[in-house]
Formats: structure tokens, sequence, C-alpha cells
């Protein structure tokens, strides 16, 4: 493994130490030992959650059918690169993630693909309470309150059926004595019991559980109840779908906006730029071309649930590296299209000092004493809007703005195949002839009735209020 170190107390140098990782774990007689793999391995053994040598092959042949579809077929990205600029790319803090990122990144652009000069790319994460990347119920109040409830909703529907009797047949006999029968909410949960099958499935016959835990129709029963669990949620509810991933969506659309407005909104300030400073592209990109983030299962499925394409055969829980593509294209005869200016970049210390502002002229006291609020603005004021189109809703945006986003169309593709959300299929909204091309207008129309105008306040919003919504509120539409 690889650490950066400081050598020198000014920090001005760095470098980096190689080393060799060995996990320790407890003997029989509850002394040290060194865990090993199923060969014996002691050297790189995964830690619980890591991504596996499995992993990072299918990862890294992720990354190479990318780049054989948008290098080697269709040409819109270059065969080499002196830098990764006009690339975002993102993951979430869970280590498995940035691996998945790292190692598909590497399949779409190996190193003979890259200059002899090529600087570190920029790679986008933050912190566990800022994430968005995934449905984050450890800390969104809210919607821990409501994944909650669907999950024991889920229980009430499922435990005492004729599927759970036969999944209590097949593999009952390996619950613990504290939780002897198979449950939605048992321990381990039945999703706990799927994400083992699941994982020992892709890893060969060394890793297998007994014949029983494989049987077909089990597995079928699990997948089922287990997607309804986690994801029916998004299908019903506004709130869930706002809270659950309505955050990162609307994130998608806004570096949409931002490439179609080529302001630097499409992720541009925030990956570009010398060290220490945000700009363009260190080889003079102006825009981001292509996008890339490392998240999970549970981001896939609320993102199709939430956008009403999580139907029929693709209402199975995600295969390992499964993906979503989602596409912007603009018809080819725009030739008004707009050259754009550049906004400046924005960091959390520009944020904190147009806060500290207004705390001076509208907040008083209180303000002056403690400072801002991570939620707070003066009393009686008004955030300010967003930087061009970005996070504006469709009804905020005036004519010129909305002219902006015609001839513009979004494809979602999943794990290769298209998909089409229903509220693109009505006249007007899709490509004519190919509903799976969903108008720009439409798709950002159906995501910003789910994009929540502040995550944090409406996560510790509603806290009194009933789970359930009176009536379903379908999504999609």
């Amino acid at each position: 493994m690889s650490s950066v170190m400081m050598t020198n107390k000014e920090a001005s140098t760095w470098d980096d130490l190689q080393w060799r990782r060995r996990l320790e774990t407890f003997g029989d007689d509850d002394g040290p030992i060194v865990a090993s793999g199923p060969n014996g391995e002691v050297d790189g053994v995964c830690q619980l959650g890591d991504l596996t040598d499995q992993g990072r092959a299918t990862t890294l042949a992720l990354g190479q059918r990318l780049r054989h579809l948008y290098v080697d077929q269709l040409g819109f990205m270059p065969k080499l690169i002196s830098d990764a600029d006009m690339i975002y790319l993102r993951a979430t803090p869970i280590s498995r993630a940035l691996d998945s990122v790292q190692q598909s990144f590497w399949g779409l652009y190996p190193r003979s693909a890259r200059t002899a000069s090529f600087p570190p790319p920029t790679i986008i994460t933050r912190t566990p309470a800022d994430e968005t990347l995934f449905p984050n119920d450890g800390n969104c109040r809210r919607f821990s309150q409501l994944s909650r409830a669907f999950a024991q909703r889920t229980a009430d529907n499922w435990n005492d059926t004729k599927e759970m009797d036969y999944l209590n047949k097949l593999i009952s006999k390996w619950m613990p004595p504290s939780s002897q029968r198979v449950a939605v909410d048992s321990h381990p949960r039945l999703s706990g019991i799927m994400d083992t099958i699941n994982s020992t499935l892709a890893h060969g016959p060394k890793t297998r559980l007994p014949p029983e835990f494989y049987d077909r129709k089990g597995r079928d029963i699990i997948d089922r109840i287990g997607t309804e669990e986690w994801f029916a949620g998004y299908k019903e509810s506004q709130e869930y779908r706002s809270l659950g991933i309505g955050a990162m969506v609307g994130d998608l659309v806004g570096r949409m906006t931002g490439s179609v407005q080529k302001n630097g909104n499409d992720g541009l300030l925030e990956v570009a730029g010398e060290d220490g400073a945000l700009g363009t592209g260190r080889g003079g990109e102006k825009n981001i071309k292509f996008a890339m983030s490392g998240c999970h299962d549970t981001t896939l499925a609320a993102m199709l649930a939430s956008l009403g394409a999580f139907e029929g055969t693709d209402e199975k829980w995600p295969p390992y590296t499964s993906h979503i593509a989602l596409e912007l294209f603009r018809k080819t005869d725009m030739t008004d299209w707009t050259n754009g200016k550049t906004v400046a970049g924005r960091t959390s210390f520009d944020e904190e000092q147009r806060v500290k502002r207004q705390s001076t002229e509208h907040r008083g006291l209180w303000a002056s004493l403690f400072g801002p609020t991570a939620n707070a603005v003066g009393e009686g004021t008004e955030p300010p809007g967003p930087e061009g189109i970005a996070r504006k809703t469709m009804e905020d945006l005036d004519a010129e703005e909305k002219g902006q986003l015609r001839g513009f169309y979004v494809r979602i593709r999943y794990n290769d195949r298209p998909v089409t959300i229903p509220g693109c299929r009505f006249p007007g909204n899709h490509l004519e002839g190919d509903e799976s091309f969903c108008t720009l207008e439409a798709f950002k129309s159906i995501v910003d009735k789910f994009t929540p105008k502040n995550w944090k306040q409406a996560c510790a919003s509603n806290i009194d209020m009933p789970a359930f919504p009176d009536s379903p509120e379908p999504a999609g539409t």
C-alpha cells in the first residue's frame, strides 16, 4: 500500500511510503493471530467492505468498456490526454467507492493513454455529514425516520407469509439461537443475508455457503422483499425521494445545465485549476466532457425508482459493478448554442465570508458573537440565487434561460440498456420516434420536483409528521 508522508516540519516537501498491510484477529484461545485468505494469503487481505480483487477486475473492465464506447467507437473522448480536467471524478467516503472510481478511470485512461507529464487527477469527496451520493440515513434524521417506517411496513407485510416460511425451511437451521426465524427484521436481517449470498456468489467456490442459500426460488423471494424494503419509498413518497437521492440527482442536472451554458457549473470549477487554486483546466479545458462517480447499489436503485424507471425486469437488486449512464445530447443543427461565460469558482471560504457579511448587516449581535450557522441567513433575507440556471427550477427560469435548454436531450442507460422515464413519454417531452431521449426541459422538470432546496434543513424538518403520504405520490412524472 502507499501513504503520503510529510518529509520536513515546514510541510514543503512530501514523499510516498510504501508499506505492507496485515490484518490481526482473534485466535481460538483469544490470542492474536494474522488473518489469512482462502489460499493462506497474509498480505493485502481485505477489510470487511473493501473492494476485492474481483471487484477491482470488474470495475477495471467497466472503464475499458466505457473507453471502447466513448473513445474508440464514438470518438467523443480523446485517445490520449495530458490531464484529466475535462473529467469530473467523485466518490463517497466509503473506501470501495473511491477504489471503484479509480479502477474505472484506469480502464478508461490507462497509463498508455496518458502523457508522461500527466498530473494527478482531481477526485471530489465529501465528509459523511455532507454526503448525498448515497441515501444518507446516518446523517439525515428525517430520512432515517422514513426508511425505518418503510422497512417496518415491509416486515409487517412479509414476516408471516408462505414465502417467508419457504425461506425458513431452507436456511433457518443456520440462524443464531437469539434469532432463529428468518425475517425482514431478524438478526441478521434478511437484506444482510442477501448481501452475503450475493458476495459469495461473486467470488468463487471457496467462499460458498451451503447450497440451500442459492436456491433459485429462495433468492427470488429474498430479492423481491429486499427491493421493497429499501426502494419502495422512492416510488411512493416525494419526501423520501427528496431526502434520499434528490440532492444528488439535482447536482447531476445542475452540471448538465452548466454544460449547456458553458459557465463552469458543469463541475469544471471544482476539478480544474492549478494546485491550490480553482480555475480553468490545466490544459486549457473550459468544460467537462465526462463525469464518473463511485457510488453504491442503493444509489443506483434509488435514482431509478425516483425517476419511475425501476420497474419490470429492472426491479431487482442491482448486481455488482452495475452502472447508470446519463448522456446529454444536442441537436446537430443548433447554430445559436451559447459560447458561455465562466463564473468565478466558489469555495466554502467564499460562502463563509458571504454569510458573515449578511450576519453583520442583518442578524445583529447573535451572529457577531457566534458566527454563521450552516443553514442560516439573515432574518427576513433570502440566500443568493444560484449562478446561471444550476439549481433554479424550471418555473423560476425566464424565457431566455428556458430557450437555452431547447434542443438538448437526456438518455439514461442502466447497465448498457436504455430506460424510459414515464414523464418523458408525453408528446413533446422526447425526441420524435424514441421515448428514451427525454428533452432536457422535461427531465429537469421531473427532477426539480424532488430536488431539495436545502437538504440539511429538510433532514431536520417534519420530525413529528407521519412517515407515509396521505396517498401515493408516483415517481417520474
